[in-house]
């Protein structure tokens, strides 16, 4: 029988076509404007696809009849602008909704013309994107009116209609090794409407399917970054039929540990945010792995940070994934190839369909179509190698280059958060969400966002904290301990602001960040984790009328951090 074929728009690495290639299916072309992405796209699938912006589709007919007649299109139209994360969600929309319609306008062409082919067209997004997409398009609306004429077709019929046409779909419900969120449009021609394939895993250990894959089971299969190589035969987690010498495995012995600095700071904001949940810190092995992104990132929330095989403290304690795992969490093949740089890689990883997902959806097709599904994905054994771009280096960081921040950078820190109440050492106005200040600042912040109060606090305030502080437990060792060893640490504001900016400690001073978590460590310490302060007479915390403790003696060491700073 012969087998059904497919193109791919906005291709990238190509795991969309994967999916589709596992289940028998034959990738004719993919389309991308980004040359790492074509030049793996055609080595893993043996295409001569070139380099082809997508807007080239807009105004021209002619450019889509050119196009490869086939039985299934599938695209990922470029999700940044449609991202939450992008610029905090305020990215311009319009340009995701520009690509969006020229892959929709093509699959109308494809659809409607005379003699159509196609059977089935997929569309994979972030799940933000459902929110600026119409509930369909007419010819009109995609700029088809006149073809439409030409074709004895209303410019005003519906071409395509996404309303009910795409849900959510989490690649750990396919067997994926991560939980990934993504919208799945589309449309099995004959019935108009997407069939949506059965889930075979569920995070419900109740729900009678096998339940979701653990990251801790993925890695615990996958060679060690720093094993020694040697000829041994290694198998794929994923793919038991592929087999191959470890010393082929590429893209994954390599050391990617991250600087102190760098992973500090993802700690800070994975368990410590100013407003936001708290998370694993480092990643929780026993769930399927969060959504790898396209940005490789060791200081972000978002990071995804294993402890490193490496016996080491400080640099290098904590490491990103390698290429090589992160594409096995997106459910790549070992055999599967990715050329360029090593944030090309990532890039190309991150921006990928999980082949699980669409293996899924073709194999859903095939049974639409009343085709036999294969009993074994159609997978390459061999490892076809560029040595050119292959990550692996056997060898250790020295770590001898550490990141700086740019100058004047603005920082902002509390140790302890109660609900969303904090008090926060800075270099700038919060309130005012200002520019740095050659200044350090004490704030209480009451919530977060607009509305929510914020109340500054002036130099030296602590010293009418200590009569309160010392009828505490433990109250009186905590002024000593912050007056006799802490204090000592604290440079003055210009120090702060340079130890901050070059991520590391000077002489005997602390940089501000290691000294917000040392202040952090003293608090948890004194044991008063669950005791309130009554205020009364004195209201220090203005708006409210009960504060843990804990949160006094934070005001007290964060004013005294920045009255110090300011006064040297």
């Amino acid at each position: 029988m012969k087998k059904l074929t497919v193109i791919d728009f906005f291709c990238g690495a190509g795991g969309f076509s994967e999916g589709f290639r596992q289940a028998g299916y034959e990738i004719i072309q993919g389309y991308d404007n980004w040359q790492p992405a074509i030049n793996t796209f055609n080595h893993n699938f043996k295409t001569e696809s070139s380099v082809k912006n997508i807007l080239d589709f807009k105004d021209s007919i002619d450019e889509i009849d050119n196009l490869p007649n086939t039985d299934v299109i599938i695209g990922s139209p470029p999700c940044v602008s449609f991202s939450s994360s992008n610029i905090s969600g305020k990215a311009d929309k319009e340009s995701g909704v520009t690509l969006t319609k020229v892959f929709l306008r093509i699959v109308a062409v494809k659809k409607f013309q005379r003699d159509s082919q196609l059977k089935a067209w997929y569309m994979e997004n972030v799940s933000n994107s459902r929110n600026y997409l119409a509930d369909y398009y007419t010819f009109k609306d995609l700029g088809l009116a006149k073809w439409a004429k030409e074709n004895r077709l209303s410019p005003n019929k519906k071409a395509i209609i996404l309303k009910d046409n795409q849900p959510l779909i989490n690649s750990a419900d396919y067997g994926s090794y991560q939980s990934r969120k993504r919208a799945i449009s589309g449309e099995y021609i004959e019935k108009n409407k997407l069939i949506i394939p059965k889930p075979t895993h569920s995070k419900n250990e109740k729900s009678g399917l096998e339940k979701w894959k653990s990251l801790k089971n993925l890695l615990a299969k996958i060679p060690r970054p720093n094993s020694t190589i040697f000829e041994k035969e290694i198998q794929d987690p994923i793919y038991p039929s592929i087999k191959i010498a470890q010393s082929n495995l590429t893209d994954q012995f390599y050391d990617t540990g991250l600087y102190k600095s760098e992973w500090r700071q993802s700690k800070y904001l994975k368990t410590n945010h100013p407003y936001m949940g708290r998370m694993s810190f480092p990643e929780n092995l026993n769930n399927p792995s969060r959504t790898v992104t396209a940005t490789k990132s060791g200081t972000s929330r978002e990071a995804i940070i294993y402890k490193s095989e490496y016996n080491r403290k400080g640099n290098g304690e904590f490491r990103n994934p390698t290429v090589r795992e992160a594409a096995s969490i997106m459910g790549f093949p070992y055999t599967y190839q990715f050329i360029g740089s090593a944030n090309n890689k990532w890039r190309l990883v991150g921006n990928a369909v999980c082949p699980s997902v669409s293996r899924a959806f073709a194999n859903e097709l095939l049974h639409q179509l009343k085709r036999p599904q294969l009993k074994d994905y159609v997978l390459e054994l061999e490892t076809n190698i560029n040595s050119d771009y292959n990550l692996n280096t056997f060898s250790e960081n020295s770590f001898e280059n550490q990141p700086k921040r740019n100058k004047k950078s603005r920082f902002r820190r509390h140790a302890i958060k109660d609900g969303n109440l904090t008090v926060t050492l800075s270099n700038y106005r919060i309130d005012q969400n200002s520019k740095t200040k050659n200044k350090w600042f004490t704030s209480i912040q009451y919530g977060t966002g607009e509305g929510f109060p914020i109340q500054n606090v002036q130099n030296n305030y602590y010293h009418k904290l200590e009569d309160e502080i010392k009828t505490f437990k433990g109250g009186k060792q905590f002024i000593k301990i912050i007056n006799n060893g802490f204090s000592e640490l604290i440079g003055s504001k210009s120090d702060l602001q340079y130890m901050y900016e070059v991520q590391n400690s000077i002489d005997n001073l602390m940089e501000p960040t290691e000294l917000i978590e040392k202040l952090a460590e003293i608090i948890k310490k004194t044991d008063l984790s669950t005791e309130i302060f009554e205020q009364k007479n004195k209201k220090i915390f203005k708006e409210k009328s009960t504060i843990p403790k804990t949160q006094l003696l934070a005001l007290y060491a964060i004013n005294k951090i920045s009255s110090t700073a300011n006064s040297k």
